[in-house]
C-alpha cells in the first residue's frame, strides 16, 4: 500500500495531535484441534498452541510500531469458544481453563485473552451451563482473560433461560471482584448476534468458521474525526457526513497497512479491520464530543440518536471504501467509562440508561461500561440485557450488554478502573420490577424476517 509523503506527513500530526491509533492487533488462534477427554492434556495442548502461535506478536507489533510511528495500543489473542473447543472433555474443569488461558497471555505478554466464551443463543449444553456457571470465579482468579456469552441472534430468537442465568452470573462476578469496584465484570460481556472476528475486548473470540491463526486489527481514531470536524465552518449534515467519510477512509487505510505488516512479519493469514470508533477516557478522543461537534450542546439531548446514526453510516461508509476486508463491530462505541464526554454527560444529567438504549439502535454495539448501583437486582440485569438483546435480533444487528453492578456504590457514586477501561459514574436504574417476566424462561421466537433469505 502506497502512502504519499503529504499523507505521511498528515499521519504523524494525527498521532501527535489528535490521538490516532491503532486500538489493538489481536491474534485469533484456532483450539479445535486441542480437544482431548482428560482436561490435564487438553489444558496443555492449548497452552502449547497459544505460546506457539503467539510467541513474536508482541515483538512483532512493537517493530511496526517502530517503522510507521503508530501506536498499537494493545496486543491481545482471541481463541475458539472454550465452550466449543472443551465439547471432548469428559469432566471439564472450567476454571482450570481459564488460569491456563491466563499463564499463556502472561508468557506471551499480551494485554488480554479473549475466548472464555459459549454461544447458546437457541440452547444450552451442559457444557455451555458449566463454563457460564464457571465465568465469576474464572475472571476473580485470572487477570488477563475475558468472557463473551452469545444469548441470542436473528435466526434463532432470544434464548431467556440464559438471560436469566447471566443476570445472576454478572452479579457473582461483581462480589467476587468487590475489592476492585467488580472489573471481573468489566470483562464480560454478553452479545446477540456476535461476529466471529471481533478484535476488541472483552467479546473477541475466534470464530468456529475462521482460519487456523489469523491477524485482525482494531484502528481508532475519534479525536481525529473530532478535530476533523471542528475545523469546518458552519457545515451542513450532508457536509459533517462526507468529512467523516473522508476521515474514516484515511484511518483505516493506515490500520490496515499497519495490520498487514504484522501479518506478513508473522506469516499470519490477514483477516480483518474493525473500523470502529473507539474512545478513551482523554479529554478530545471522545465519540460523544463528535456529537457534540454537530451541535449538541451536551451528549444525550434530544437529536442525540439522529446524530450517533450519521456517524456510525458514514464511519461505515468511509471505512469500507479504504478496504476489503472490513469486519469485526465496525462503527461508533458508546461505553460510558471509557468515553469523557460521556461521563460528563451523565454527570451533567444530559445522559441515561433509557437514552442509551434508544442510542444503542443506531450503534456498533450496545450498553457498554455502564455501572449501576450494587444492589440492583439479578432479574433487572437480565431484563437490561433482554431489551438489548431485542434490539439485536429485530434489526439483525451486533448488539451487547457490559454492565456493572458496582458493590456497595449508589446513583452519584462513581467506579475507577484506570487505564482505557476509565472511570464510571453509577447511574439510575427502574424502580419497577422485571422479576415475573424474566422468571418466565423459554426462548424469546425469532423474528418473522429471519425465515427469508
Amino acid at each position: 500500500m502506497y502512502l504519499t509523503s503529504e499523507e505521511i506527513l498528515e499521519t504523524i500530526e494525527m498521532v501527535r495531535m489528535e490521538s490516532l491509533d491503532i486500538r489493538t492487533v489481536t491474534m485469533g488462534i484456532s483450539l479445535r484441534d486441542c480437544s482431548n477427554p482428560d482436561i490435564d492434556v487438553f489444558n496443555q495442548n492449548i497452552y502449547e498452541k497459544i505460546v506457539g502461535k503467539a510467541e513474536n506478536l508482541v515483538g512483532t507489533a512493537e517493530a511496526v510500531e517502530d517503522l510507521y510511528g503508530i501506536p498499537i495500543i494493545n496486543k491481545r489473542i482471541s481463541v475458539t469458544p472454550i465452550a466449543v473447543a472443551a465439547e471432548a472433555c469428559v469432566s471439564p474443569d472450567f476454571v482450570s481453563v481459564a488460569k491456563t488461558l491466563d499463564k499463556a497471555a502472561k508468557e506471551v505478554g499480551v494485554n488480554f485473552i479473549g475466548g472464555f466464551s459459549a454461544l447458546v443463543q437457541k440452547g444450552m449444553t451442559n457444557g455451555d451451563r458449566r463454563l457460564i456457571e464457571s465465568i465469576p470465579k474464572a475472571l476473580a482468579e485470572t487477570e488477563r482473560v475475558c468472557s463473551s456469552v452469545n444469548l441470542a441472534s436473528s435466526k434463532a430468537g432470544i434464548n431467556m433461560d440464559a438471560v436469566a442465568l447471566m443476570g445472576d452470573v454478572i452479579k457473582q462476578a461483581a462480589k467476587l471482584t468487590a475489592d476492585a469496584d467488580s472489573i471481573g465484570c468489566a470483562k464480560l460481556v454478553v452479545f446477540a448476534n456476535a461476529p466471529d472476528d471481533n478484535p476488541f475486548m472483552a467479546g473477541a473470540f475466534h470464530g468456529i468458521g475462521e482460519a487456523e491463526c489469523v491477524i485482525n486489527a482494531g484502528v481508532s481514531g475519534p479525536g481525529v474525526v473530532n478535530s476533523a470536524l471542528r475545523r469546518l465552518k458552519n457545515p451542513s449534515l450532508g457536509e459533517i457526513s462526507e468529512e467523516i467519510k473522508k476521515t474514516a477512509f484515511k484511518i483505516t487505510r493506515m490500520g490496515e497497512m499497519a495490520a498487514r505488516e504484522v501479518s506478513e512479519r508473522l506469516g499470519v493469514e490477514f483477516g480483518v479491520v474493525d473500523i470502529s470508533l473507539a474512545p478513551t477516557p482523554a479529554v478530545g478522543d471522545s465519540v460523544a464530543e463528535i456529537l457534540e461537534a454537530m451541535g449538541l450542546e451536551r451528549c444525550g439531548t434530544h437529536g442525540t440518536t439522529a446524530a450517533l446514526a450519521l456517524l456510525n453510516d458514514a464511519v461505515k461508509k468511509g471505512g469500507a471504501m479504504a478496504s476489503s476486508s472490513v469486519g469485526g463491530l465496525s462503527g461508533a462505541f458508546i461505553p460510558v467509562s471509557e468515553d469523557a464526554g460521556m461521563i460528563r454527560a451523565v454527570e451533567d444529567g444530559a445522559l441515561s440508561l433509557e437514552k442509551l438504549e434508544a442510542m444503542t439502535c443506531v450503534c456498533s454495539v450496545g450498553l457498554d461500561m455502564i455501572a449501576v448501583p450494587g444492589d440492583t437486582s439479578a432479574s433487572t440485569i437480565s431484563a437490561i440485557i433482554a431489551d438489548e438483546m431485542a434490539i439485536g435480533v429485530i434489526n439483525k444487528k451486533t448488539t451487547a450488554v457490559r454492565i456493572i453492578p458496582a458493590v456497595g456504590k449508589k446513583v452519584g457514586d462513581s467506579v475507577e478502573f484506570g487505564g482505557l477501561l476509565g472511570a464510571a459514574p453509577v447511574m439510575s436504574v427502574s424502580a419497577f420490577s422485571s422479576e415475573e417476566f424474566i422468571k418466565r424462561g423459554g426462548r424469546i421466537p425469532a423474528p418473522i424476517q429471519s425465515l427469508t433469505n
